[in-house]
């Protein structure tokens, strides 16, 4: 797909990944429509109908989610599943409706089962459950997966299913309940440092081990499937930058400047034992490989963080 002058709407585009993949597509010349929360409610399916006929996009990227830390997925299980389930369902079966030339879903590295081989390969997609914690949310988001499948089988529906790792950088949600682990990380560093304590607890035992993408790889990965990849498969898209989450604390408190001491809470639980992608499909099927390695997005990231976290201080 050829981006100069096509209409884009992307789901979520006011949202983390959202507005950063707004800002690549528009630099490759697509006419983008941002939808957020404030725009149109995406689990009632005439909502959807009515912003596709408003609109008529050549391509929707649908990226809106609702995604939190283990703590917020255990808190609700069936929110997570029930919202993000209905919002793709109803999103795909209007775009095929609608005749919209080309969708991409965005899928999650929940998806995978709890004892995937390392790295994750996307033929081991649909070998047993998710990792507890976020089993809810990984399923609804799989779901997806095999409706794309199925209704490209059926109408020849173009639907592109992409499976993303955990990502971070600038902008990321810095909530202590509902943040992924990196934001969460450097909000409590910060404020530790601030308040000279000792010490800041973490959850689980460290021994854990994830991958990270820094969220303008992301979106670049994500521009690039839509002008490239038109496959069924699903792709993965990470950095391939395994580390463990007791490494990944080190970095991070080095980033802040936190010269305390870090606990470990083992009566919380760990998530997934191990994550992380291989990713030669994504390089093989449309050329994307990470750019920013961790230590320089933790730094980005960092120094974001110190520059807008007032408003954050204002809102809470």
């Amino acid at each position: 797909m050829d981006l100069k002058r096509q209409k884009v709407v992307v789901t979520g585009g006011t949202g983390f990944l959202g507005r950063h993949l707004v800002a690549e597509l528009r630099q490759a010349g697509a006419e983008v429509v941002a939808l957020g929360r404030a725009h149109h409610d995406l689990r009632c399916r005439s909502d959807i109908d009515r912003m596709l006929a408003e609109h008529s996009p050549a391509a929707v990227v649908h990226l809106a989610a609702v995604v939190g830390g283990i703590g917020a997925n255990r808190a609700h299980p069936g929110r997570f599943f029930y919202d993000n389930a209905v919002m793709g369902l109803h999103l795909i079966e209007a775009c095929r409706v609608a005749g919209v030339a080309k969708t991409v879903v965005a899928g999650t590295v929940c998806a995978y089962p709890k004892h995937t081989p390392a790295p994750f390969s996307e033929e081991d997609l649909w070998n047993g459950y998710p990792e507890d914690t976020n089993a809810p949310y990984g399923l609804a988001k799989k779901v997806l997966l095999a409706q794309a499948q199925a209704y490209r089988q059926e109408y020849g529906m173009n639907v592109v299913y992409l499976l993303p790792v955990n990502l971070y950088g600038p902008g990321d949600n810095f909530d202590l309940e509902t943040g992924h682990v990196i934001p969460a990380m450097i909000r409590r560093f910060t404020e530790a440092r601030d308040r000279q304590a000792p010490s800041v607890s973490l959850w689980g035992d460290g021994r854990a081990t994830r991958e990270f993408l820094f969220v303008t790889d992301a979106a670049r990965a994500f521009r690039m499937a839509l002008e490239r990849y038109d496959g069924a498969d699903p792709v993965n898209v990470g950095s391939g930058e395994e580390v463990r989450i007791r490494d990944l604390a080190v970095h991070v408190r080095r980033a802040t400047g936190y010269d305390g001491s870090v606990l470990w809470d083992t009566t919380q639980p760990n998530g997934q034992p191990r994550r992380t992608l291989s990713t030669e499909r994504a390089r093989r099927c449309f050329g994307f490989e990470a750019r920013v390695g961790l230590e320089d997005g933790l730094g980005r990231t960092v120094a974001w963080w110190r520059r807008n976290r007032e408003r954050f201080a204002a809102a809470s």
